[in-house]
């Protein structure tokens, strides 16, 4: 499937962007090893979030199928999952296999969890290192997937430093903390998103956080409740970007979550001149959520706090684009991350940006832009959601059409986008071939 754009045109409107995704993935997880039911609204109803709900219904959880965002969760318990027939498929979803491994240390069952193309070349040492040490028996492909787990093995509290603030890494050895022996603890280097923390809290579950460490201790219960999903400030994160940079947009995101350790986009794109404004600000299960109005604005390069880069790794590609359209340069350091999502996207990017006539220099933690006029081209998403509906909104400012080629990946994170962003006012037609 291809994107084909038109150059030009404006952002215009008031919409709602899917549920997010992160917290898609753990509400399926939590809910599951819950006693009792748990109720769902704003649910992702992406490829990588189904892929994780395919899973728990592989292991005998009773779920829904989701229906305008809702579905139920019939829990059972944290001793109740049922060994899965066959090897499970987590599609493209890194979330899902990293955050599952953890999980699945703890079980009485062995295990077998794969994906696709892209998450094979994903490393999973990350994830394996820390939950061996806990106690977890797993192989993989020289650290990479499959990865097999076996099952019984008595699981013991560590104690682990984080080598690089990844809140996967992170997630994946609370959810194995859940049944270890003793007490768990995650210090971070810097800030990563608390989705884990805050819906563990949700569902009961006692979590400290102290001075960048998070703790629990194991072998507590979680209880059924009821999750509301905001829209994903992922998403909403092109949309922001699309109507800073085109000319006479005025665009309104409705119950975008705000989460303090996922906004790091909302403050780089203001760093850099962008008309960003909240109303409605709220709380909703524990998420702070608000509606977010964006107007067209003169962009300026500037520096990305190195502080900022870990709360705002997935909408890196998008502020990107925005560089480009900028005057001056923009320096990202500190995004080594971003070599190992579903594509190496400083490379994506960089190939990308070129491709549209804008200048740019590649680290090996970042990359630099200096903005410019972007002409059209064709461009390589390397089967990554997050460069395809970046390069998308560069249409909006591009002096010729733009063609986005193997765009199928843009349902793992945001079934409908094409839909959406034509009605607000993107030039953008959909092709098979």
């Amino acid at each position: 499937m291809n994107f084909y754009l038109e150059p030009g045109g404006k952002l215009v409107g008031r919409i709602r962007v899917p549920g997010d995704k992160s917290m898609s993935h753990r509400v399926i997880m939590l809910g599951s090893i819950a006693e009792g039911t748990t109720h769902v609204t704003g649910f992702l109803e992406g490829e990588d979030a189904l892929a994780t709900l395919g899973a728990f219904r592989d292991m005998g959880v009773a779920i829904s199928d989701p229906e305008s965002g809702r579905l139920t969760i019939e829990g059972v318990g944290l001793d109740g999952l049922q060994a899965p027939q066959e090897i499970m498929d987590v599609g493209n979803s890194g979330t899902s296999i990293r955050l599952m491994a953890g999980l699945l240390a703890g079980q009485a069952f062995s295990s077998v969890l794969t994906g696709d193309q892209s998450l094979l070349r994903r490393p999973m040492a990350r994830v394996i290192t820390p939950l061996s040490q806990m106690g977890a028996l797993m192989s993989s492909r020289e650290g990479f997937p499959p990865l097999e787990i076996a099952g019984g093995r008595k699981l013991q509290g560590i104690d682990y430093e984080l080598p690089v603030a990844s809140a996967q890494v992170k997630s994946s050895i609370l959810l194995a903390g859940l049944f270890a022996a003793g007490c768990t603890s995650v210090l971070e280097p810097a800030p990563t998103r608390d989705h884990t923390e805050r819906m563990l809290r949700g569902f009961g579950y006692s979590v400290q956080v102290d001075s960048g460490a998070v703790s629990l201790e194991g072998g507590g219960t979680l209880r059924g409740t009821m999750v509301d999903i905001p829209a994903d400030i992922s998403s909403a994160a092109f949309f922001m970007v699309g109507a800073s940079i085109a000319e006479g947009s005025d665009l309104v995101l409705e119950h975008v979550g705000i989460n303090p350790t996922r906004d790091g986009v909302i403050r780089i794109l203001k760093a850099m001149g962008a008309d960003i404004t909240m109303s409605n600000e709220r709380d909703v299960g524990g998420e702070p959520v608000a509606d977010l109005r964006i107007r067209s604005a003169a962009l300026q390069g500037i520096e990305i706090p190195v502080e900022e880069v870990p709360l705002a790794i997935d909408e890196l590609p998008a502020i990107l684009v925005a560089a480009a359209c900028a005057d001056g340069t923009t320096v990202l350091r500190g995004a080594e991350e971003l070599r190992v999502k579903e594509s190496d996207r400083i490379a994506s990017m960089a190939e990308g940006l070129t491709e549209l006539g804008i200048h740019n220099a590649v680290h090996a933690d970042g990359i630099t832009v200096t903005g410019g006029d972007l002409r059209g081209g064709v461009i390589a998403t390397h089967d990554d959601h997050r460069i395809a509906m970046s390069f998308a909104m560069a249409a909006l400012c591009a002096s010729d059409p733009i063609k986005i080629s193997d765009c199928a990946h843009v349902a793992t994170s945001f079934p409908g986008f094409a839909s959406l962003a034509k009605q607000v006012g993107l030039r953008l037609e959909v092709a098979e071939t």
